[in-house]
């Protein structure tokens, strides 16, 4: 199995279930942010704008994982995880905790996981560059989380069909995204920041090859992408993935955070990707 070699330091965490509350946070997480638009922020489960309320057991609260909400404070984790984020439209289950409790799976003793929700259906790259209304949110929002002790350890990125609509935005993605990516890791101080972003599952736009294209061929060190076509998607608007889905993406994301930190010796390492 592997450990992080930092900030393994234990929190207590007391949440009382039936009359409710999270009486102390943890320090010491390990933080990750998940960005990016409506495939991130969750639509499984969601038809004609409603919500089926069902969450799987992969995707089941654990007293281990933790959500950073709106107004900056740490909660338990539960779907939709961008409910108070994403609000212009309805969400539903999304891979972020799908994510956590496999990568827990993976080896327990890493402690406590804490997602940033940060992705807002519906945005272009564009609209993610450094200065811009959403790279200052998701930038205020990593400051709180580690504020209260523990160490961003990813960004989970999954983002593009919004760029698939006209040529120039499609022809322009790569660079753009490249760019992100530097402004994320620079703004952090993190420039080894392991990053798992996702090729597109949908064909949105009649450029969704030009964006596949430049999401799978991005090679940066600590950057792996996972290939998200062929996972089943929600009908008849066959544009997000389902709930299923949305669990296989998780353990995907999570077999290719592990793989980054073993490669490039950013964690020990001893446990099985299978």
């Amino acid at each position: 199995m592997f450990v992080f070699p930092l900030y393994l330091s234990y929190s207590y965490l007391l949440i009382c279930y039936a009359g409710v509350h999270l009486a102390s946070a943890a320090v010491g997480k390990n933080i990750f942010l998940l960005s990016g638009q409506s495939n991130m922020s969750g639509r499984g489960g969601v038809v004609n704008s409603t919500w089926d309320g069902y969450i799987p057991p992969e995707s089941s609260p654990n007293p281990a994982i933790l959500r950073l909400t709106a107004n900056l404070t740490w909660v338990p984790a539960a779907e939709p995880l961008h409910r108070d984020i994403d609000i212009a439209k309805v969400c539903g289950v999304g891979p972020g905790m799908a994510f956590a409790n496999y990568l827990l799976r993976k080896n327990p003793s890493i402690g406590v996981v804490g997602l940033v929700p940060c992705a807002i259906g519906g945005t272009n790259i564009s609209e993610w560059v450094r200065g811009g209304y959403l790279y200052k949110q998701m930038m205020r929002r990593a400051a709180a989380a580690v504020a209260g002790g523990g160490t961003i350890r990813g960004l989970l990125w999954y983002q593009g069909e919004s760029d698939t609509l006209t040529l120039e935005d499609a022809e322009a993605y790569k660079n753009r995204l490249r760019r992100f990516f530097f402004d994320v890791r620079e703004d952090l101080h993190l420039p080894v920041l392991p990053i798992v972003q996702v090729a597109l599952a949908s064909e949105s736009g009649p450029y969704t090859n030009v964006v596949r294209e430049a999401q799978l061929e991005m090679k940066l060190a600590n950057l792996k992408t996972v290939d998200a076509m062929g996972l089943s998607l929600q009908q008849p608007e066959n544009l997000h993935l389902t709930t299923p889905s949305q669990v296989s993406l998780g353990k995907m994301l999570t077999k290719a955070f592990l793989q980054v930190c073993h490669y490039y010796h950013l964690c020990r390492y001893e446990a099985t990707l299978h």
